[in-house]
């Protein structure tokens, strides 16, 4: 595969996965974005944060987002594509992560309101009643303007990692519905119509047991505001997503499964959008490196283009192999999601690997994102620093897609969990090998088995460098089987 196939989205998206039938939409998409979509995105970034209008002339309370008109016809742009509606209307979703996937190579910030919005609609067509989907569901879907969007608020001041000691949200059951009340610290996507919403029912037990998933709209019954926005982050991330601290005060909500349940409710939603995350995570990788690529075929030094130094082509090289590899794992998460999403608790075995290889995906393809990131910035030397070209802007959001859904250390304590208890590396083996024989991994599952078990502490301790080369060989493996890549020439 030659390096120019990372100029293009579609291009890449091609020579690693071959046709598919949407690829009409994905090259619209990507024109849209080259005509249009990238000049408002470096725009909005240059322009900072949003800002919340709270009261509108005459003092009512109003919560308004407020972007430029660019902004949200952008926004809306992906929505029509049908990175929602077509995965409801195909039961797949593989377009919406081709979608999310494309958006990411130029602003994987935008893809964040497309990613929330995904796991608020899953866990309502699956487990909200009819009435509940009847009401909101069509919302979600619509292929126009008015279409709604969702949001995913899990995390409060204490943290994400820990939810059952971080989560103070309390529901109080009214009738048939809930009221909430709580404060939730990140909330992504702030302004959205609808959220999925971890809270503990009245008299649930301590621990993430006894948290349940409720579905919150942004205004009452009466038309009065559900939520309140109490203000924005000022991040140094990912500046086309509006981040908030949301207030809940006696909000009402609607229980999504049943409460027993929500734990694995909220882990649902939480492995959509960790698989989302992972697409980007190698989309940006990608955008990186074609950055460099532009800059590293004009720039002279010495005499000739810096492309043409012997280190630095060799780099280019090995950034597109990690590309490729990367690819391959996020790939597998998405495919293997498609085939599980539908399922409810208790899951299969093979959801279990889809678990493990969610993890993985996420761990990895974050890293690289990270590193690669950095590497642009080296490219290009001392204008890399500068954020009048934009470059630091690959680092600012990698960083974010490293934290978002769970740092580092969650996927990998999380990925030894699955391992432990369901012997999922295993399961993963066993997938990898319908595909050929791979006996580097083979011999890593069993140095697992031994690492698990090590006593505690020196079992997490020492987990890391092993867990790590675990997502890379899983990486280069599936790589191999990939049916539209071609050998190395």
């Amino acid at each position: 595969m030659e390096i120019d196939v990372v100029r293009s989205p579609c291009g890449f998206l091609t020579a690693m996965v071959g046709s598919t039938p949407y690829d009409g939409v994905l090259r619209e998409w990507e024109g849209y974005w080259e005509k249009e979509g990238r000049a408002i995105s470096e725009a909005i970034d240059r322009g900072g944060t949003p800002w919340v209008r709270m009261f509108d002339a005459s003092g009512k309370r109003v919560d308004e987002i407020l972007y430029p008109a660019e902004y949200w016809r952008l926004l809306k742009q992906g929505y029509r594509s049908g990175v929602i509606w077509r995965a409801f209307r195909d039961k797949s979703l593989l377009p919406s992560f081709l979608v999310i996937y494309l958006t990411s190579f130029y602003d994987c910030g935008l893809t964040c309101p497309y990613t929330v919005s995904l796991s608020t609609a899953v866990p309502l067509s699956k487990y909200g009643n009819a009435a509940l989907k009847e009401r909101f569901l069509e919302k979600l879907l619509r292929e126009d303007d008015s279409v709604w969007q969702g949001a995913t608020w899990m995390t409060e001041i204490k943290g994400g990692s820990d939810l059952g000691a971080g989560v103070e949200t309390a529901a109080v059951r009214h009738g048939e519905d809930w009221h909430l009340t709580g404060d939730k610290y990140f909330a992504s996507n702030a302004g959205a119509e609808l959220a999925v919403v971890a809270a503990r029912p009245q008299g649930a037990p301590a621990g993430v047991r006894g948290l349940a998933l409720f579905l919150l709209p942004r205004y009452r019954g009466n038309g009065e505001l559900n939520y309140t926005i109490r203000r924005l982050k000022n991040k140094i991330a990912t500046r086309s997503v509006p981040t908030g601290e949301v207030e809940l005060r006696d909000s009402e909500a609607f229980l999504l499964g049943r409460a027993e349940d929500g734990i694995y409710l909220i882990l649902e939603a939480l492995n959509v959008s960790r698989v989302a995350n992972s697409m980007g995570s190698v989309a940006l990788a990608q955008g990186a490196i074609a950055d460099s690529l532009r800059f590293a075929e004009t720039r002279i030094a010495f005499g000739r283009r810096i492309l043409d130094h012997p280190m630095l082509h060799g780099q280019f090289e090995e950034r597109l192999q990690g590309l490729r590899a990367s690819f391959a794992l996020a790939w597998e998460a998405v495919q293997l999601l498609n085939e599980v999403w539908q399922e409810r608790p208790p899951y299969s075995p093979r959801y279990h690997v889809f678990r493990l290889l969610a993890h993985l995906a996420k761990y990895h393809t974050a890293e690289f994102a990270v590193q690669t990131a950095k590497w642009c910035m080296e490219v290009h030397g001392g204008l890399g620093v500068l954020q009048e070209f934009g470059v630091e802007r690959w680092l600012r959001e990698a960083m974010i897609l490293a934290i978002w859904e769970g740092t580092a250390h969650r996927q990998l304590l999380d990925a030894m969990e699955v391992m432990n208890r369901k012997h999922a590396h295993h399961g993963l083996l066993q997938h990898i090998q319908q595909a050929g024989s791979s006996p580097e991994l083979s011999e890593l599952v069993n140095e697992l088995d031994s690492h698990l078990r090590l006593p505690e502490p020196a079992r997490e301790r020492t987990w890391e460098p092993l867990a790590a080369r675990f997502a890379k060989q899983t990486a280069e493996a599936l790589l191999r089987k990939m049916p539209a890549v071609q050998p190395q020439k």
